[in-house]
């Protein structure tokens, strides 16, 4: 934060100095101290941000290797004292006990694995529209009306943010998930507008194939958002890994002969390595360098939990394919 806030006043004088009329002095109106009020309070809101997310992920790491540690003594501990106390019944009472302590611990380390991957998106957005804030009020005639959309994204995203960490929480809980009517042709079109500028800098051109009076499906809205935000981002992402970092993706919604409601995304990215294709829902297995390795795994069991399932082909010529169902209702989108 230290750091943070001395750029912050800097970048301040400097805009004062440089770019405010009357140039090169420190004199300021009323109105251009309103400017560099709100500059500066957003800049101090992503340097706070951009600071508890590091912290967060140095935490996790923390707790990810303090996690492998304890079990691997547990294990070696459990291992002993079944073979030296296995005709004793109090001994193994006590070793059963020890096993379902190390459950519990690996229970809470997901968790904290889970929230940090979902929370990830929301807060990279905050960081995204607050950025774009600075730029509309830092040009020579401040755009306010695109300053104030962005800081409603900004609020907007934070309420996403508190919304995915109770949901994960009341998924790890194995409560019964919310029996709301979700139409997901519209889930799929806020999902689009939320990727739209990761997939501009990634030179991915967006497509939707929706089917029109898609049938309504109950469950809960955010979560099923969170599903399908993270298979376009890690589309995305694949494309993005590609040689020339061009490419298409495609998501598409139909329904099937059994009724139930298909979303499918299509990427023209590097595609499944069939060594690893089986292991790419497992917990903590990634293929990306600063992967988690919770994505996927959290988005089957979320499907599940709605009464679906979730699973990955490859595309042709090129990419992967990730798809899920659910089923669907009578109600019919209007």
């Amino acid at each position: 934060m230290g750091p943070g806030l001395l750029a912050v006043v800097l970048a301040e004088v400097s805009i004062d100095y440089y770019f405010i009329e009357p140039y090169y002095t420190l004199r300021l109106g009323p109105k251009h101290i309103s400017f560099l009020v709100v500059f500066g309070f957003l800049a101090m809101l992503t340097s706070w941000m951009s600071s508890k997310r590091k912290k967060a992920e140095v935490a996790l790491k923390q707790a990810r290797d303090e996690l492998e540690t304890r079990v691997e003594e547990r294990t070696k501990e459990l291992t002993q004292a079944n073979e030296t106390l296995h005709e004793r019944g109090e001994a193994l009472q006590k070793a059963q006990t020890e096993l379902a302590h190390v459950s519990r611990v690996m229970t809470v380390g997901e968790l904290t694995a889970s929230i940090a991957h979902e929370v990830n998106q929301p807060l990279a957005a905050i960081v995204t529209n607050g950025n774009a804030t600075l730029r509309w009020l830092g040009g020579a005639t401040p755009n306010l009306s695109e300053a104030r959309q962005a800081v409603e994204r900004i609020i907007k995203d934070s309420y996403r943010a508190s919304e995915v960490i109770a949901r994960i929480r009341t998924l790890v809980k194995k409560r019964p998930p919310r029996e709301d009517l979700v139409d997901l042709n519209e889930v799929i079109v806020e999902v689009l507008a939320l990727a739209q500028n990761q997939a501009r800098r990634s030179h991915v051109h967006l497509t939707r194939q929706l089917k029109p009076d898609l049938p309504l499906v109950r469950g809960d809205r955010v979560q099923l958002q969170q599903v399908i935000l993270n298979l376009i981002v890690n589309g995305l992402e694949a494309i993005a890994k590609g040689k020339d970092g061009a490419g298409e993706l495609t998501v598409s919604s139909n329904q099937d002969k059994d009724d139930n409601v298909t979303i499918a995304v299509s990427d023209s990215g590097e595609g499944l390595d069939p060594a690893t294709a089986e292991r790419v829902f497992d917990a903590f297995f990634t293929t990306k360098p600063d992967g988690m390795g919770m994505g996927l795994a959290i988005s089957r069991t979320i499907i599940e939990a709605h009464g679906g399932r979730l699973w990955a082909t490859t595309n042709s010529p090129a990419g992967a394919v990730f798809q899920f169902t659910l089923p669907a209702k009578v109600e019919k989108a209007a």
